[in-house]
């Protein structure tokens, strides 16, 4: 026979998965009397939960939202979910404060059964996050597959959709997550090829370990890889302009999905930005509204002069 408190427990979840029950179904379900689910009915609105009853053949109990928050009880799926998502308010302001996000995943993770901790564990130490905003859907459990795959070190096999939708299978050694805030990339070492590449997660189709030790000699900056490969790949033609701005400053007038960044001195940072071609990168260089100087290439400084002065005979 259960304890009182694991009943309690038992019947708290009940409630909780489905609209309604009748107290001869839950009496059934939890091997006892319906005078003793009365009674732990009774118990659970002692402690907060708002269980409302009906009477007649047809009535029954229904737990509703109450006026305070009571002990919650989550399964291990349900307790990592809200452990991941506490974790992304915290990190992304999302609740227009951190504090409270960071305070509530603090308590959670002490209460954490070691097998639920050791999974999210495996997501915080694969995971790095870039400024950004939304993106495509992944299918559900990826992200764990390639966090473990990460975190063990462990060669796998995926299969892989490019931009113009060629679909390859790639050897690969993981070694980073890194999320932009549009979309999860996965940094790894391309074993045929022998480099380093990054993989749009939503564009891998299947992921297998293969029970092999990843080779990870020389690992990149993961964050500065995706970066760089955001700002520039798409595009056929890249510059390198200099702003006379910190890092930090620089970052937040032009985001690095945007461009790749390395400081020059204190109080300067050069920036590299890919664009169609020297006209939409010049308009987009104006657009900054910012002094700046482009360093190459020099079609694209011409093209920054030229609606310069186009700018100021118009405005004469």
């Amino acid at each position: 026979m259960l304890s009182s408190s694991a009943r309690l427990l038992r019947l708290l979840s009940l409630l909780s998965s489905r609209p309604s029950w009748t107290c001869a179904e839950l009496a059934e379900r939890m091997e006892v009397t319906d005078r003793t689910v009365r009674r732990d009915i009774a118990r659970l609105r002692d402690l907060g939960y708002s269980v409302d009853s009906e009477a007649g053949p047809w009535g029954g109990y229904r737990l509703r939202a109450g006026s305070h928050v009571p002990p919650l009880i989550l399964d291990d799926e349900e307790a990592l979910a809200v452990a991941v998502g506490l974790r992304e308010a915290a990190l992304s302001d999302a609740l227009g404060g951190d504090q409270a996000a960071l305070s509530a995943l603090l308590k959670l993770r002490q209460v954490l059964p070691r097998r639920v901790a050791e999974r999210l564990g495996e997501l915080d130490d694969a995971f790095v996050r870039l400024p950004g905003a939304d993106g495509p859907q992944i299918r559900p459990g990826l992200l764990l597959e390639l966090a473990v795959a990460c975190r063990q070190k462990e060669r796998a096999r995926l299969s892989y959709t490019d931009g113009e939708g060629r679909a390859t299978v790639r050897e690969v050694d993981p070694y980073r997550l890194v999320h932009t805030g549009r979309r999860w990339y996965l940094v790894a070492r391309d074993v045929t090829r022998d480099q380093w590449r990054t993989f749009r997660a939503d564009r891998i189709d299947r992921f297998q370990p293969t029970g092999l030790a990843a080779d990870l000699t020389d690992p990149p900056d993961p964050a500065r890889l995706v970066s760089r490969n955001i700002a520039n790949g798409p595009y056929p033609l890249s510059a390198t302009i200099r702003l006379p701005l910190p890092m930090s400053q620089a970052l937040r007038l032009i985001p690095p999905t945007v461009g790749t960044h390395r400081p020059d001195g204190p109080d300067a940072t050069l920036v590299d930005i890919g664009g169609p071609d020297p006209d939409g990168l010049a308009r987009y260089l104006l657009g900054l509204g910012t002094p700046l100087r482009v360093l190459a290439p020099e079609e694209v400084r011409q093209a920054l002069l030229r609606r310069t002065r186009e700018l100021v005979e118009e405005n004469a």
